[in-house]
């Protein structure tokens, strides 16, 4: 046997993955196994585990679809999760294992959306460099806002600092709630639907199962004028950031100041001692485009722009890698 083997997932290895994603260097409670099984079927699963000889140094969320592989389209992020003493010899032998495995299995070409480096627990970018040996391909790059909170910018935006006054004045209270039946139902569904004619991504069945699994990650916020409901915000939280899933208000957000008082007990109270806290992205058309008013928003809070790049590599070009070293 090779000494650098690839072995696909399967529910045998359950504990062996969560146990590997919860020390890696460059994951997040998104790769354990609870999550990305949450919708196992809408997709072809094609994680697969790395080993060095007979000890596990890597591991991938996948999917696949005819003649490529994802990592994953049910993520928001993915691609090579690595454990945290690994070396760059490792890491390229890993990534070389993965290839000739898939070339054997049919799959021309992989895609997968970096992880951004924000998240990363330590360096971890032995990938980037990689992909550039690799030739691969970026085919798509989004922007998120995101606020460095150990070098935060004042807050000056004049909206920003009336609409908090307003929320103070009308009495808006803020509360922390395990549910999200009054959120999803009276304010994010009806604003995705009658400005985007879309649904969230998770259902409601969903998001709550989720919770339950991750209680500690996944938060719900919600913004109340009495006892009645007029905005809220979803949080994924990680180790070193508090990142934005969903944002909606009623349409008297204007009026009553709803989001400016939420975000800001979010950024200036609950997430202050947290490395970074995310907007999420403001792109459209597959990155293409940026939604300009979003944007403006997100920035007026001192949110300020980072990455998300998607790459796609021939698998074939893995021959690429055996000429690095000197």
């Amino acid at each position: 046997m090779n000494k650098y083997h690839v072995i696909r997932y399967s529910p045998l290895y359950y504990n062996i993955w969560n146990d590997f994603v919860g020390n890696a260097k460059n994951a997040t409670f998104l790769f354990h196994r609870d999550f990305i099984d949450y919708h196992k079927e809408r997709f072809v699963d094609s994680s697969v585990l790395i080993f060095k000889e007979e000890t596990l140094i890597a591991l991938m969320p996948a999917n696949s679809n005819q003649d490529k592989v994802f990592s994953h389209l049910g993520l928001s992020y993915g691609g090579l999760v690595l454990n945290k003493t690994i070396e760059f010899k490792d890491v390229l032998e890993s990534v070389k294992a993965l290839l000739i495995y898939f070339y054997k299995n049919g799959i021309k070409k992989i895609q997968f959306k970096l992880l951004p480096k924000i998240y990363h627990l330590l360096p971890s970018d032995e990938i980037d460099y990689l992909l550039f040996k690799l030739k691969a391909r970026i085919i798509r790059r989004d922007l998120s806002n995101t606020i460095d909170n150990f070098n935060r910018l004042e807050i000056k935006d004049k909206n920003r600092i009336r609409g908090l006054k307003r929320a103070i004045k009308n009495g808006l209270k803020i509360k922390e709630v395990d549910h999200f039946e009054a959120f999803w139902n009276t304010i994010l569904i009806p604003n995705l639907n009658e400005k985007h004619y879309t649904k969230p991504v998770h259902s409601l069945e969903e998001i709550e199962s989720l919770k339950k699994n991750f209680p500690n990650n996944i938060r719900q916020f919600n913004v109340y004028k009495e006892k009645n409901i007029v905005a809220g915000v979803t949080v994924f939280e990680t180790n070193k950031v508090a990142h934005v899933q969903y944002i909606s208000a009623n349409q008297q957000k204007q009026q009553l100041g709803s989001l400016d008082l939420i975000f800001d007990y979010l950024i200036n109270q609950e997430f202050k001692n947290k490395p970074y806290f995310d907007f999420g992205i403001s792109n459209e058309d597959q990155g293409k485009q940026v939604n300009f008013g979003l944007m403006y928003w997100k920035e007026s809070f001192g949110g300020r722009s980072i990455v998300h790049d998607f790459y796609e590599i021939n698998v074939a070009n893995y021959y690429l890698l055996e000429s690095t070293f000197i």
